[in-house]
Formats: structure tokens, sequence, C-alpha cells
């Protein structure tokens, strides 16, 4: 079988003569930096255990999906995108070093959830890639404990707490600088984060009601967020440049099976 999360998903649960067929319907191109790949391999794991008449918990699921990509694939990645798809909502997680994961709702109120989920716009750059050749740099390199990598990964985790910190406080003008802050210091990490054509459009979206953004993913393409604190004139600046914007809402049910026989 050539497609490998299937591969081993099947293995996994045993399939030895699957009578079965998958089909796998996006709304998103692969490659976009949304996670694509967790979201998939959680909601096939969830649906092939619906089929088993199993029951699997958000954190069971995403614990499982981290394991069928990171464990049995090898891929260099981390479990933020499972875990965030399993669950949902707007959460935050401890990664811990014994690698437990502890998830836990962002404690904001609902003028802030809704200011977010009206100011935070998404826009395609026309950009797909393989994040694997980044994130294998970025792990190799971390692995060595080249000083570089993990000082400007230990910012990140600071600018990390820094944002839950100005959410739980209903600053989003604060959120979208450390935004701004976070994606100036991604940058440094390789060559390929961005390009001449992304820095751009960046650049235009700060002078037009944006007050900061980021790459979403790992990087070199993909979609552009911005917190926006003028959404009308961002998003016609963004679209004289010819960028799609992508509608979105918050979701806080996580993988679901919406059908089963």
């Amino acid at each position: 079988m050539e497609h490998p999360i299937i591969r081993e998903s099947l293995r996994l649960l045993d399939f030895k003569t699957p009578q079965i067929e998958i089909t796998a319907l996006a709304d998103i191109p692969a490659g976009t930096g949304l996670g694509s790949s967790g979201s998939f391999t959680t909601a096939l794991l969830k649906a092939l255990h619906a089929h088993r008449r199993r029951h699997l918990n958000p954190e069971e699921l995403a614990a499982l999906a981290c394991h069928v990509e990171i464990d049995l694939l090898g891929e260099p990645i981390g479990k933020q995108d499972q875990y965030i798809a399993a669950m949902g909502g707007v959460t935050c997680f401890t990664f811990k070093k014994n690698h437990n994961v502890i998830a836990k709702p962002l404690d904001i109120d609902v003028a802030t959830m809704h200011e977010l989920e009206d100011n935070l716009l998404l826009f395609f750059t026309g950009y797909s890639r393989s994040a694997s050749g980044i994130l294998k740099d970025q792990k190799e390199r971390s692995t060595a404990n080249d000083k570089k990598m993990l000082k400007n990964l230990h910012f990140v985790k600071a600018l990390g707490l820094q944002s839950k910190l100005a959410l739980e406080a209903g600053d989003t003008l604060a959120f979208g600088e450390l935004m701004h802050e976070h994606w100036e210091n991604k940058k440094q990490r390789s060559g390929g984060m961005s390009n001449p054509k992304i820095d751009e459009w960046y650049n235009v979206a700060l002078k037009n009601g944006a007050s900061g953004g980021k790459l979403v993913g790992a990087g070199g393409g993909g979609f552009l967020m911005f917190m926006a604190h003028d959404r009308k004139k961002l998003r016609k600046a963004m679209a004289d440049k010819g960028l799609e914007e992508v509608r979105f809402k918050f979701d806080f049910e996580g993988t679901k099976v919406l059908a089963s026989s």
C-alpha cells in the first residue's frame, strides 16, 4: 500500500484482509502548514476504531496518531497537530520530557474568543511544500545540541508563554505583536523558511491593518496568518496582491464520527 499513514494504521489495528473503502476529502491542499497530516491521521484512526466498535477518548486518539507518525513512520514532527486535531478548542499544551502531554483549555473570556475569531485572518500564499526537510534539519541540529538552534527554540517557548498571558489578559494587540516577534525569530532557523515574495506580502500586511502575523507551520509556503486591527484594510491589501482569504471558525469538538453503521 502506497499511503504510509493508511498502511501503518491498518497494520496497527490488525486489518489483515480489510474489506473497507477509504475516501479522503479535504477543503485545503496538503503541505500548507495547517496540520493536515495530523488531522488526517486522527480522523483515520477514529474512523477505523468506530468501524471496530471501539471507543478512543481524545487523549488516546492523539497519542495513537503520534505513535503512527513519529514512532512508526519516523517523521521529524512534533505532537501539537495531532493533539489539537483530536481535542479541538483554544487549548494550551504542555509537552513534558517524559513524553506526556498536558492539555488545558486556555483561560480566556468570551469577548476575547470572539475578537480572536473575528480578527485572525488567513491567506493562502499559493505555495505548497513538504515540511520534512525543514523539520529534519531542525531536529538534527537540536539533537546535536546546536547552540544557535536551541537558543532559537527556547526563545520561541518563552514567546508561547507570553502569548498565553496576553490572551488570558484579553490583550489581542500584544498577541499580534508577539506573533510578529515569533515570525522574525523563526525565519532565522532556515534559509528556506520564507522567500522574497512571502516577505513582500508580509510587509504589505503590516502596513495595512495587521499588528503581526506569521507563516503557519514549518515554513516555506502555505498560509499567512495575521492578527488584524483593521480587517477591511488588510483584506483589501491582500486581495490587491492576489492572495485568497480562507475563512474559518474555531472548533471545540475535535475529531468526531459523523455517522456510524
